[in-house]
């Protein structure tokens, strides 16, 4: 039974190999071939495009190097150009607040040692008013 299985199954593929190849010829039949003038035409149409969009890359490629080069070198100089001056600004913004700071400190300072100078000199105003008022009393 195994030996009539593989017989029959060589029968079908070569069976298929022949359909194949018959149904592969009816189709090639079928096919319209150009001309060999369109296949002149079709083919300089396609070289020519390609070389064409060659051309374009090329000349973006070169652009694009340039702007790289050249244009980076510029970008960096505008950013260190401008945080230079932000750094000198900051710089500067710190410079005047700490020197605000320590005149409003001085300011401060200033006025606590007049204030700490009346109290005392009030203290010793009362004290010798009330030393005069004890002498007066006393006498």
């Amino acid at each position: 039974m195994a030996k009539k299985d593989n017989k029959s199954k060589k029968q079908e593929n070569s069976k298929n190999k022949k359909s194949f190849f018959k149904d592969f010829k009816a189709e090639l039949k079928k096919v319209i071939w150009p001309t060999p003038k369109q296949l002149v035409n079709n083919t300089v149409a396609v070289i020519t495009i390609v070389l064409i969009t060659a051309v374009i890359v090329f000349v973006l490629d070169v652009i694009f190097e340039a702007a790289n080069t050249h244009g980076i070198e510029k970008i960096k100089e505008v950013i260190t150009t401008n945080e230079t001056t932000e750094n000198t600004a900051a710089e500067n913004n710190t410079t005047e607040d700490n020197t605000t700071s320590s005149e409003n400190t001085t300011n401060e300072t200033t006025e606590n040692e007049a204030n700490s100078v009346e109290e005392t000199n009030t203290t010793e105003s009362n004290t010798e008013e009330t030393n005069t008022a004890d002498t007066n009393v006393t006498e």
